[in-house]
Parts: structure tokens; C-alpha cells; sequence
């Protein structure tokens, strides 16, 4: 393997390591739930590119091969984290989770939580 693409490989899989790493302590120090969601999302996701990344760039100099392994595991992961954090909140302001004061756009959330309940009350109220 050359030299240049070691280091590539080398690069994108410890900014991938620290990226993972801040995600996974912030959803261990952020006190709510609204807040933790941040970590997975946002941190982690962008660490798994850099990781699957420097896989592409190490797979990519075997001469025999060629591996889609990490083009498939990328598309699936850009894919999936953001639809489960979406539902995931919808759940959360479902069941109207308390958030901290700190959190900001309280307005945002006690409108999201109005909304779910509205929703709620007009799923029950229909007799199909």
C-alpha cells in the first residue's frame, strides 16, 4: 500500500474514532432527552463516515476485489439515522416527555406536543 494512503487510511479513521467518541459522551451528559438525541445523530453519524471512509480508501488498494460493502453500509446509515431520530421524537412529544429548562425552543416543543395531542384526540375521535 502506498504511503500516502496509509496515512488517509490512518487520518479518516481517528477523526471517524473522535467523532464517535464525543457522540457517545454526550448522550451520556446531556441531561434530557431532547438534548441526548444530539450525540447518536449528529456525531456518531459523521464518525461512522469517517470510518467507513478510510475502510473505502484501505479496500480500495486490494487489486483483486471490489468491495461495495462500504458504499452500501454508508447509503444505509445516511439513510436510517435521520428517519429514527425523527420518529423518535414524534414518540417523545407523543408522550409529551418533560424537557429541562435549559432546553431551548421550549415554544417549538410545547406547539410539537399541541400538535401530537390534537392528532391523538382526532385518531380516537374517528369511527371507521
Amino acid at each position: 500500500m502506498q504511503n500516502w494512503m496509509e496515512w488517509a487510511v490512518a487520518f479518516f479513521l481517528l477523526l471517524g474514532g473522535c467523532f464517535v467518541l464525543i457522540g457517545s459522551i454526550g448522550l451520556v451528559r446531556m441531561p434530557d432527552f431532547f438534548m441526548r438525541l444530539h450525540g447518536p445523530t449528529k456525531a456518531t453519524t459523521l464518525g461512522m463516515g469517517g470510518i467507513l471512509l478510510g475502510s473505502i480508501f484501505y479496500f480500495s488498494m486490494s487489486p483483486e476485489t471490489l468491495s461495495v460493502h462500504e458504499m452500501l453500509i454508508t447509503i444505509f446509515l445516511l439513510i436510517t439515522a435521520p428517519v429514527s431520530a425523527h420518529m423518535l421524537i414524534k414518540a417523545a412529544l407523543h408522550h409529551r416527555l418533560k424537557a429541562v429548562d435549559q432546553t431551548q425552543g421550549e415554544q417549538e416543543l410545547k406547539r410539537g406536543q399541541a400538535f401530537a395531542s390534537k392528532e391523538g384526540n382526532r385518531s380516537d375521535s374517528t369511527d371507521d
